[in-house]
């Protein structure tokens, strides 16, 4: 600090008639500017001159100052003035305390016992001559530079010492003293320097830093509460190493972040020196042979603990540079431990998927009957399952942060769907008395998987979402398929009374007997659980309406006249609203399937072929699977219909349909065939090749 003032005054005068005569150099101008502090301050020189005398007097016995009687008269004047600066701070307007040398130092005033340095440092080698300088002098300034070092470096040590702020403070500001000082005789040639130039206080200080945090990091807070459970020794040494950087950084950001200057990035120096202590540690723990347990604890706090809880802490996130910092595990370690993580981890979901199969094939084989819970039948497969593969994925995904990864296990839950509809329908064959039961049971447990695989869609690649759901939907069909034959085989009789004279003639009995016959298989599938029976009562109501149109397009009944029309059309509307009430009642939600009868009906009731064509057109727009073999079975119940009326609405239809829109969310008519020729179990789905198809026949 001095220097720079030396140089800066020595540029001011410059111009003056006594210095523009010449450049001086360095060396000469330090003893001019020496000459011209005297000249401005006789009194104080005097003052000096007198002390310096009487203090070698007074010290002629001292083992160090003694020494001065045998200086020339030169030197001694030069050495008494350093020795003088130290008690006399009314002659030094640059120091900033009363104290001496000694005193600021064992006070810990490291910045004013800095400036006592750099001022005696500039007065002993301010003159070029080294012949000039003494050796004691020099060596007893070196001493004392040792001293102010060793000084600093303590406080710089004991740095998390909270009661060392102020003294961190006065060294902070002695360091950078110390950098100007380094950089203004680091213009000067190398014999001209001081021995002890440059002192490198800032690489002191950052040395002494990263010794500090290694210090920290090995012996961390024994005291840490939250790793006294853990089950390990490597999960606690971890813990509190983690815990440690978190805490050490908190108080660096809360309370050392005010001390330092700028320039210094405090923060983000100490944030680099933990993370690479942190890094080294886990290295060497990750390179030994730990178990599981233990990999998944050094996983976590790489994936989770260390970048959430401690880099992106509220007060530290905004503190720290996060991308200087590099991983925390150098990525053959990290790529080592993440396979032995990922390899036990599918192991034990494959080995949980098995057991739970096993368990379930068994109980169906014994022909034990499942759980009764809140009313219906249950199984516990999916509850069980469901968790643990949840917590299978997530954790891969959020330890590795692969998605691949976490596909592959759930690829394992398609391969155990799979597995789990082969076997049902082996059990299906068994023809055993708690078939009924057992899959009742069975839907709770699909409608879980397929719950879980749509509300965690986030964690399912997409084509392994798609295979999984088509499974389940398979399982489903396989399940209602049984109970749903079953209604039907007993519902024939009733629906072969359907659209024939009989119908016409006793129409009340005939609907009412359907209807009872329908309550009463409705009411035997009360034991499943609500949202299963809903969807089955769901599929039997398109299923009876599929067949109530497809008896109506067998051509049965021949309608010769308008009044016939008329009544055949009523009667078609009734039958719709009290079949549709009935499944209304029970549950059913495809409220979609009231429309279909009475619009089919507006098709018997008009006579206008204008009127005919304009209805067709927008059933077919409604319903775009309605096909022209349909209309013209629908037709052909009109024989008062002329072969040109019948052509005329052919053409329109085959006209518009191009214009009409082909997407429909409803599908109806594509399950009723009209073809003459009748095959077996019509309108019911089938199986082919393992999985479930529509298939509807006349």
């Amino acid at each position: 600090m001095l220097s720079e003032v030396a140089l800066d005054t020595t540029e001011d005068f410059a111009g003056d008639s006594e210095m523009g005569r010449h450049r001086m150099k360095i060396s000469d101008k330090l003893k001019f500017l020496d000459f011209r502090k005297q000249k401005k301050s006789s009194k104080c020189t005097h003052e000096m001159l007198s002390v310096a005398l009487d203090t070698t007097e007074d010290s002629a016995g001292d083992s160090e100052m003694g020494r001065v009687k045998n200086m020339k008269i030169s030197d001694k004047f030069k050495f008494l003035d350093f020795v003088k600066r130290k008690k006399s701070s009314k002659c030094t307007p640059e120091m900033l305390s009363d104290l001496d040398f000694s005193e600021n130092l064992k006070q810990n005033h490291l910045a004013e016992a800095q400036q006592q340095l750099v001022a005696a440092e500039e007065r002993l080698f301010g003159n070029s001559n080294e012949a000039e300088r003494a050796v004691e002098d020099r060596d007893m300034l070196q001493k004392e530079y040792d001293d102010f070092i060793l000084y600093l470096r303590m406080i710089i040590h004991e740095s998390f010492n909270e009661d060392n702020q102020e003294k961190l403070k006065s060294a902070l500001t002695s360091i950078l003293q110390e950098e100007a000082q380094d950089r203004r005789w680091e213009k000067l040639a190398a014999n001209e320097r001081p021995p002890w130039r440059p002192t490198r206080c800032r690489e002191i200080h950052d040395s002494l830093l990263q010794t500090v945090v290694e210090e920290r990091m090995k012996k961390p807070d024994e005291q840490e509460n939250s790793a006294d459970n853990l089950s390990s020794s490597l999960k606690r040494e971890v813990c509190r190493m983690g815990k440690q950087v978190q805490k050490d950084l908190l108080r660096v950001v809360i309370r050392l972040r005010e001390c330092y200057p700028p320039d210094f990035e405090i923060c983000t120096t100490y944030a680099l020196l933990y993370h690479q202590a942190f890094s080294t540690r886990l290295g060497e723990l990750a390179r030994a042979d730990i178990d599981f347990e233990d990999c998944h604890y050094i996983l976590s706090w790489v994936a989770k603990f260390y970048p959430c809880d401690v880099l992106k802490h509220k007060e530290l996130e905004e503190h720290i540079n996060h991308s200087s910092l590099g991983p925390l595990l150098p990525k053959e370690d990290l790529k080592k431990l993440q396979e032995q993580y990922f390899s036990y981890k599918e192991t034990e979901v494959k080995k949980w998927m098995s057991y739970a199969f096993e368990k379930e094939m068994k109980r169906w084989g014994d022909g034990m009957e499942p759980e009764l819970m809140d009313g219906y039948y249950f199984s516990d497969l999916a509850v069980a399952l469901i968790p643990l593969i949840h917590s299978a994925v997530t954790d891969i995904k959020t330890i590795m942060g692969s998605e691949s990864k976490s596909g592959y296990i759930i690829c394992h839950l398609d391969s155990f769907l799979i597995s789990y509809m082969k076997c049902l329908e082996d059990h299906i064959k068994s023809k055993q008395e708690n078939i009924p039961k057992t899959l009742s049971a069975s839907l709770v447990t699909v409608h879980l998987f397929g719950d879980y695989v749509q509300k965690a869609e986030n964690l399912f690649p997409e084509e392994t979402k798609t295979a999984c759901l088509s499974t389940i939907a398979d399982i489903k069909t396989i399940c209602h398929r049984y109970f749903l034959s079953r209604i039907h085989t007993d519902l024939k009789p009733l629906y072969r009374k359907l659209w024939t004279q009989a119908w016409l003639a006793e129409h009340h009995e005939v609907i009412q007997g359907l209807v009872n016959e329908l309550e009463n298989h409705i009411d035997n599938l009360k034991q499943l659980k609500p949202v299963c029976r809903e969807e089955l009562v769901g599929k039997l109501h398109v299923e009876v309406m599929v067949e109530y149109v497809r008896r109506m397009m067998k051509r049965k009944l021949k309608l010769k006249v308008k009044s016939k029309q008329e009544q055949t059309a009523d009667l078609m509307c009734k039958d719709s609203q009290i079949i549709c009430s009935v499944f209304v009642e029970a549950g059913s939600k495809e409220e979609w399937l009231h429309e279909i009868v009475p619009k089919l009906s507006e098709i018997l009731r008009l006579q206008d072929p204008g009127s005919l064509q304009l209805e067709i057109v927008t059933l077919v727009k409604d319903f775009p699977d309605l096909s022209e073999q349909h209309i013209l079975a629908i037709l052909n119940m009109k024989t008062n219909l002329s072969s040109s009326d019948l052509r005329k609405i052919k053409g329109c239809l085959r006209d518009n349909r191009s214009f009409l829109d082909a997407e429909s969310s409803s599908s109806f008519f594509s399950k009723v065939t009209c073809s003459k020729t009748r095959r077996p179990r019509s309108c019911f789905p089938r199986l082919h090749g393992g999985k479930a198809r529509w298939e509807t026949t006349c």
